[in-house]
């Protein structure tokens, strides 16, 4: 089965059918956040930093990584939080951004293999970031639209993919090294897009062998206890074969939701994971087999 391997210089992650699933915390991105914006156009990273260890210390195995700030020197505001990054937490990053000089900027000093996000099916963008990703070695998110759009007809946003996958090859880059974004739509405004995404995701499993990812919070756009239809969305997208997504691992139900699939799915070896983080701790001053002794005793 294909195994998307990301690394930074101390730590490697594995995306993958047969591993747990990939938790890529979203916060460090300036997008709706002005207080973070305006910090990360002065140079203060500070916010940056605490959001990196936070998401890290939460669950998260990777970080998505985004300066997308109006008026200002995205190249160089992104070489410097990658860089403050990497020196913070030992996670991989995915490297976010539209501009092909701030991911040139960025896969510069970066440290391993990162994820670079994204790669559309328009020519114009596979011309200009496929090289990039080949001369770096890196896995990039390839974004199932191009120059029409996004479709509603999930046949063609398939088509999408597997063009972006042939042209990765014609660089050098192997289906291993794709992870595609099948576009979440909001299931407020497009009710069946939750149906169309699970669809889509076995497809891409089944027929093109490639990873996935996507932005789960598109989900629940627009609708109240957006956690709920978050938690829910990325269980059901796990069991049709998403394999990571970019999410908030703050938010402890979604963080739940997707370790207990892991369990489900066969992906938690003796379930150590979820015993690990959700295990009863001991009282103060009691020993392993006084908790075991009273377990026994309640048993019978």
């Amino acid at each position: 089965m294909t195994t998307t391997l990301i690394t930074s210089a101390k730590k490697e992650v594995k995306i993958g059918f047969d591993h747990p699933f990939i938790i890529i915390g979203e916060r460090i991105n300036p997008t709706g956040r002005k207080i973070l914006a305006e910090e990360m156009k002065n140079g203060d990273y500070s916010r940056v930093q605490a959001d990196a260890l936070a998401q890290v210390q939460a669950g998260a195995q990777m970080l998505d990584v985004n300066a997308g700030i109006p008026l200002a020197d995205e190249p160089r505001i992104l070489a410097e939080v990658i860089q403050l990054v990497q020196s913070t937490v030992d996670v991989p990053l995915c490297i976010d951004s539209s501009i092909i000089d701030a991911l040139a900027a960025g896969l510069a000093v970066y440290q391993g293999r990162a994820l670079v996000n994204s790669v559309t099916g328009e020519d114009e963008s596979l011309e200009r970031v496929l090289p990039l990703v080949a001369k770096y070695n890196a896995s990039v998110v390839a974004i199932s639209n191009d120059e029409t759009g996004i479709s509603q007809d999930i046949n063609v946003r398939f088509e999408v993919a597997k063009k972006i996958v042939e042209r990765a090859a014609d660089h050098g880059i192997s289906r291993d090294r794709i992870v595609v974004d099948p576009l979440v739509m909001p299931i407020g405004a497009i009710n069946n897009s939750g149906v169309q995404v699970m669809a889509l995701v076995r497809r891409l499993r089944e027929e093109l062998k490639v990873n996935t990812t996507c932005g789960a919070s598109n989900i629940s756009f627009g609708l109240p206890n957006r956690n709920g239809i978050n938690a829910a969305f990325l269980t059901m997208a796990m069991g049709a074969g998403m394999t990571s997504a970019i999410t908030n691992p703050l938010h402890a139900e979604v963080l739940q939701a997707v370790k207990g699939a892991d369990v489900m799915l066969g992906h938690d070896p003796d379930c150590m994971n979820w015993i690990r983080l959700y295990r009863e701790p001991l009282p103060e001053g009691e020993g392993r087999g006084e908790r075991e002794g009273r377990r026994r005793r309640r048993a019978q």
